[in-house]
């Protein structure tokens, strides 16, 4: 019986770009359900955005830990383990969720599924890869994101009448296929040694030391404070605006769905911004798009009350300056990475970014109660102006720097 082959280059990228789309069914569930529970546990804006925040904390947790796994054990085994995780979280929030402290936990169940299965898909798309990883290839996985997002988004919204907790149940399933479909279809693989003598696992010295890596991960850390505290709030901002215009005879779609078209820009914007990053320069691109995204945060908040005609394109429009430069941070670090620190500099990456993304959340939160609370539109515009703080000061640094 042959040894089973890893897929062919175009295979392995639409495998895995698959497998990442099932594997978080659960992410945006909560968001998306966000008003709703808020309403429904009676929680202020503070509160409803730490249990945002908390899926990144337990993705901030475990991400050492699952990440840096792969640089000693197969990388698939992680994959299905973090797979049960992120599933039993969504089961557990169906079943168990009663208020503030649960949802707690079985956000930060859901994050820490996520922190074994995104950037380990990335390390079984270079492990696996037939030849030097383009960085097109990885703009492509790292793009999905963003369709993994908006379907979780639909399916949430499309759930929503049967009741929130039969959104998070069917959301347990997509990791459990996205699982099988790794772990069934890729072989084995054994990490690449990197000629030095094991080290300690949460060993980031070495990552530390190279300044190329760390600029991305820096810079990385204040992409993902900006989009993923947008993400955690899109819906409940839209939501808001739809309520201000409700006399008036509403618009189309819903909150959720508004957020979801949104969100499914995010993958050409993210690729497309990696390729003008490679024809223009990848410092000066991503330089360039954190000044413009910081500039928009400042403005789009304080339109809650435009009709949802002017307010749906213009925040497409930021949504769309924050992801162009998703896949060129991460294609710049990966060019970067020392052969054999690919799991120690993935993992450094992913904790200091969705560390950001745990704060994010919470800090958008307690500006909109200390704002004037989630129904004053100026509290909404110095939240949304909370995002853009620290891509300035990334942009602003960066052009400081002589590129490596």
């Amino acid at each position: 019986m042959s040894a089973r082959r890893a897929p062919a280059p175009r295979a392995l990228v639409l495998l895995l770009c698959a497998a990442e789309v099932l594997s978080m069914t659960g992410f945006a569930a909560y968001p998306a359900l966000l008003p709703l529970l808020q309403h429904h546990w009676q929680l202020s804006s503070s509160a409803a955005g730490l249990i945002s925040g908390a899926f990144f904390a337990g993705y901030m947790v475990a991400t050492p830990l699952l990440v840096g796994l792969t640089d000693r054990y197969d990388t698939r085994r992680i994959y299905l383990l973090a797979c049960l995780l992120a599933s039993a979280g969504s089961l557990g929030f169906a079943l168990l969720a009663r208020g503030l402290w649960t949802a707690l936990l079985f956000q930060a169940l859901v994050g820490a599924g996520l922190a074994g299965t995104y950037m380990p898909g990335l390390r079984l798309l270079t492990d696996h890869f037939q030849g030097s990883v383009p960085s097109r290839a990885v703009a492509f996985y790292t793009a999905t994101f963003g369709l993994g997002t908006t379907a979780s988004l639909l399916l949430a919204g499309a759930l929503q009448p049967l009741g929130w907790p039969w959104v998070f149940g069917c959301a347990a399933f997509g990791p459990l296929l996205a699982g099988a479909l790794v772990f069934v279809r890729l072989p084995p693989a054994a990490p690449v040694p990197s000629g030095a003598p094991p080290g300690l696992l949460f060993d980031f010295r070495p990552v530390l030391r190279n300044r190329a890596a760390m600029g991305y991960i820096l810079g990385y850390a204040a992409h993902c404070w900006e989009l993923f505290g947008l993400r955690s709030w899109l819906p409940a901002f839209f939501a808001f605006s739809l309520a201000l215009h409700a006399s008036s005879g509403g618009f189309w779609f819903g909150a959720a769905a508004l957020a979801a078209w949104i969100n499914l820009l995010g993958p050409a914007a993210s690729i497309l911004g990696n390729e003008a990053a490679v024809r223009y320069g990848r410092r000066r691109f991503i330089c360039a798009t954190m000044l413009v995204s910081s500039v928009l945060a400042c403005l789009v908040g304080f339109t809650a009350n435009w009709p949802m005609a002017l307010l749906f394109p213009l925040t497409a429009f930021y949504f769309l300056w924050v992801m162009a430069d998703s896949a060129a941070l991460t294609a710049g670090l990966v060019a970067a990475t020392e052969p054999g620190r690919k799991g120690a500099t993935m993992a450094l990456h992913a904790l200091l970014g969705f560390g950001a993304g745990f704060v994010a959340p919470l800090a958008f939160g307690l500006v909109l109660d200390l704002g004037g609370g989630r129904d004053s539109v100026t509290a909404w515009g110095l939240a949304f102006a909370s995002l853009g703080v620290w891509s300035l000061l990334a942009a602003l640094a960066a052009s400081r720097r002589r590129a490596p």
